[in-house]
């Protein structure tokens, strides 16, 4: 129907092609009382590191906890400064200073949103310096650059070639935070071969709440790595930190993956591929019908890049007003994310100001994020396309929608 709701998502469709599929791991986790750890998870963790091209996974109890606990077995700790980006939802910075460090930010690119290798080296350069033992150290606190986190954000992966560079140049490590990015591909004219989100750096970090595109039904995430040791280390860390049970090598944190959400995800994994290739259509009609608009600048896909569309966000100059049409028309949207997290006042005692970072700040009063999700309907789409231009044509009425 013509007036009928648009969600910004719809979680329901989704589980109700699966119902009968996740019905069946809920039994038989309970005739089997395998409720923590088990084949569950281990099957889960097999199955994601094959689908990420990683060595290893190691599922952990939520997003924040991977990236935490991937810091951690990196070994960041009290002293050490991280490195990330300021528009990117906070559990990024949270996990650098849980683990210890200091978290600064490096500014990001006009097009993709992502961080700017140019400023990344900028800072290294102008903002630090080696101490006696070669290390790299901020100027203004003697802190160690220990890793710098690039945000896969949106669903599409940062220039990871030139920021592996500079990274090596000075000899720090690289984190993904591929919490919105599951199967994103990056083409690395390096190892001349597309890469896949959470097998480029050192370790990455994945989230799988529930609206993530590959979502649990509840709350979940994961570790990927190359690198044994680090895989190891992070297994402890989310189990007491025990090498077996009731020996603890070190002190750790209770935040294992729930065997049942494992199973949850074992189920969705096998229709990833299609509700990405889903969602890339959507991103691709939503393209070619704004692409006369003017007052609507959509997202940039570098030749190297191939996005995973978790989000679709467009940039507006009356976002407020955008919103508000939306909504007279029973759309649904979201803002990801308003305030930068610089200016955000959980950061405050970091001392950044208004205009440190001037392309993160003109994203964030302008961007907007319509509906995108594997059932929406052609139909919805051009509503959606219809109610975004007429109110940004307002002044010289309604735009047709493209066919």
């Amino acid at each position: 129907m013509p007036n009928d709701p648009i969600p910004f998502l719809d979680l329901v469709a989704a589980h109700k092609e699966l119902e009968q599929e996740l019905v069946s791991v809920f039994q038989n986790a309970l005739r089997s009382a395998g409720f923590v750890g088990g084949s569950a998870v281990a099957n889960f963790e097999r199955e994601f590191a094959a689908f990420c091209e990683a060595r290893h996974c190691v599922g952990v109890a939520n997003g924040t906890d991977a990236l935490r606990f991937a810091l951690i077995a990196a070994g960041v700790k009290s002293g050490d400064a991280v490195l990330t980006v300021p528009n990117t939802f906070i559990a990024t910075a949270e996990a650098i200073s849980q683990a210890g460090a200091r978290p600064y930010f490096v500014d990001v690119d006009e097009r993709t949103y992502n961080m700017d290798p140019v400023r990344l080296r900028e800072f290294l350069e102008k903002e630090c310096s080696r101490n006696a033992h070669g290390e790299i150290i901020t100027r203004d606190c003697g802190l160690r650059i220990k890793a710098v986190i690039p945000v896969h954000l949106y669903g599409q992966m940062a220039d990871m070639d030139a920021i592996a560079e500079i990274a090596e140049e000075f000899e720090i490590l690289v984190i993904e935070d591929a919490c919105q990015a599951h199967g994103a591909e990056y083409f690395s004219k390096k190892r001349n071969a597309w890469l896949k989100a959470g097998s480029v750096g050192y370790a990455a970090a994945f989230s799988f709440y529930p609206g993530k595109n590959l979502g649990a039904c509840g709350e979940a995430g994961a570790v990927t790595t190359n690198d044994e040791h680090l895989a190891t280390r992070v297994g402890m860390i989310r189990d007491h930190g025990q090498a077996k049970k009731y020996y603890h090598d070190i002190e750790g944190y209770n935040g294992r993956l729930d065997a049942i959400q494992a199973g949850f995800l074992s189920v969705k994994l096998k229709h990833l591929a299609k509700w990405t290739s889903q969602r890339r259509e959507i991103a691709r009609r939503y393209d070619e019908y704004f692409r006369e608009s003017g007052s609507v600048v959509t997202p940039f896909e570098p030749e190297w890049s191939r996005a995973v569309y978790h989000l679709y966000v467009v940039r507006v100059e009356d976002r407020q007003k955008l919103l508000a049409d939306l909504a007279g028309q029973n759309i649904g949207a979201g803002i990801h994310y308003p305030v930068p997290l610089h200016l955000q006042k959980a950061y405050a005692q970091l001392g950044y100001r208004i205009g440190d970072f001037p392309v993160t700040e003109r994203l964030a009063p302008r961007i907007v994020s319509l509906p995108i999700f594997p059932q929406l309907s052609e139909q919805q789409v051009e509503r959606v396309v219809a109610a975004v231009n007429n109110s940004a044509f307002q002044t010289t009425g309604p735009r047709s929608v493209p066919t």
